[in-house]
């Protein structure tokens, strides 16, 4: 059987930031890394699951909201997967994401979907734990450019 794309990265090379991981036909995936891979530092559910109610809100109602496919988490717990129409340039992508981080820790109210009706696990929700690990990504990748995985893996 043959390997898929994200198996083929050397996990070892890659550190926080924000890369290309894939392009399928018009579709670009964003690796968004919280957290280097295999150093015992992930980042817990609650803080995963608030993180993706408030960027996958953010980010659909912003400039590039249109083109966005997913925003969810990465099962290994270091980080999201960010999917948009490959119409979107990467510097707009960054400065979406950024722009959404920024709201996100500005942002005073409850959580975005934060209920019963809207959310599967709407009890397992903390904007703080989500802050606070959004001010720890925020300067990783404002200002930086953006790498496909190929490039990281040459290093």
């Amino acid at each position: 059987m043959e390997k898929i794309k994200s198996f083929q990265v050397d996990h070892r090379k890659l550190d926080r930031g924000m890369y290309i991981s894939r392009i399928d036909g018009d579709v670009v995936t964003y690796d968004l890394r919280f957290c280097k891979p295999n150093t015992g530092v992930l980042l817990d559910n609650i803080t995963i699951h608030t993180i993706e109610h408030m960027l996958a809100t953010f980010t659909r109602n912003s400039d590039i909201g249109g083109e966005v496919v997913y925003f969810g988490p990465m099962g290994c717990r270091t980080g999201f997967y960010f999917l948009v129409r490959s119409s979107v340039t990467a510097e707009k992508v960054r400065d979406a994401v950024v722009s959404a981080i920024k709201k996100t820790l500005e942002y005073q109210g409850r959580v975005f979907g934060a209920s019963e009706i809207e959310c599967g696990n709407y009890r397992e929700l903390d904007l703080d734990k989500a802050k606070s690990a959004l001010s720890e990504y925020l300067p990783v990748i404002e200002n930086t450019e953006i790498p496909d995985y190929d490039a990281v893996n040459a290093l």
